[in-house]
């Protein structure tokens, strides 16, 4: 048994039993890919995988067994190669993080400076994607930190961390009828076309929600992902935005103007998750404490590299 054969069995999995798949992300071959499984099974005496002639079709029982070890094995690897980096390289070396737009454009930008500050010879990345795409980068590695305000906190295999807390204002023109509004209602907002987030992210659903429990059907005119794009198009006066709240400038988005929705949506909270057991470098742990500085780093560390089951985290 081998680390390569174990690759293999994660990597089938994660591919949904395609071994073409499989053999590019491990850059090997076809033919070598379905060697190893052979001869993983034979020195095991164990059917590992089911099949339909030459195909894969998905893990027997002892397969899915094994699929746990090495997952433990292979993260357990990664963590001594983590180690050892980062005893040697204490403030150089790589940070991967996976975020949405709205996260990337508006909040991260003061940490993102701090940090380089501290950790010049750190390279930063940044990946951009749906809450769905951050969990799962998260959960296998293939990212360092997820930052999303959606599915971090309850995804199995992710420790969450508190970043923020925010809620959804409403950006409307310069003396549109609503801002001369004494008290701001779902029902007045209802009266006009709203331009706001797609379904899924940045909040969306809690929008729709109150919406909702108010037994009202609001004209959604446009969604999009980007705040950007909201913005847009209230400064044409084609409807009246739902945006997050830290996503308005004053100073910069000159023209529109925003009004106070934290009675009307429930608030949010932006996460901070990681792999719940995986090492991380010296300056991940510094880097959320950038982002939440009431968060001390032995306990980040603590949390995080703990195997045992994640309670919900108080904030």
């Amino acid at each position: 048994m081998n680390f390569q054969q174990l690759r293999i069995i994660r990597e089938a999995a994660r591919r949904d039993y395609n071994l073409t798949d499989v053999a590019n992300a491990l850059f090997t071959s076809q033919s070598g890919v379905s060697r190893h499984i052979r001869e993983l099974e034979e020195e095991l005496g164990l059917a590992l995988f089911i099949r339909y002639g030459k195909r894969l079709l998905g893990m027997t029982e002892p397969g899915k067994e094994l699929l746990v070890i090495a997952e433990r094995i292979l993260g357990d690897a990664d963590n001594i190669r983590k180690l050892a980096s980062t005893f040697a390289n204490r403030d150089s070396g790589r940070l991967l993080i996976a975020t949405t737009h709205t996260q990337a454009r508006y909040a991260l930008p003061r940490v993102v400076k701090a940090f380089r500050e501290q950790f010049p010879l750190v390279q930063l990345e940044l990946r951009q994607g749906s809450p769905e795409e951050i969990v799962r980068l998260v959960q296998t590695g293939e990212v360092d930190i997820g930052i999303s305000s959606e599915q971090l906190d309850k995804s199995e295999g992710v420790v969450a961390f508190p970043y923020y807390r925010w809620h959804h204002n409403i950006v409307v023109p310069e003396q549109h009828p609503l801002t001369a509004e004494r008290e701001l209602t779902l029902a007045a907002l209802a009266h006009w076309p709203i331009v706001t987030y797609q379904a899924g992210l940045t909040g969306r659903a809690r929008v729709d929600d109150a919406f909702a429990e108010a037994g009202i059907v609001p004209q959604i005119l446009l969604t999009a992902q980007d705040s950007d794009v909201i913005k847009t198009y209230v400064e044409l006066e084609m409807g009246v935005g739902i945006l997050a709240d830290m996503a308005f400038d004053s100073q910069r988005d000159k023209g529109l103007v925003q009004l106070d929705g934290s009675r009307l949506f429930a608030p949010h909270t932006a996460w901070i998750g990681l792999k719940q057991g995986q090492f991380q470098h010296n300056f991940a742990w510094q880097f959320i404490q950038l982002c939440n500085p009431e968060l001390a780093l032995a306990e980040i560390q603590a949390r995080a590299m703990s195997n045992e089951p994640l309670l919900d985290y108080q904030i």
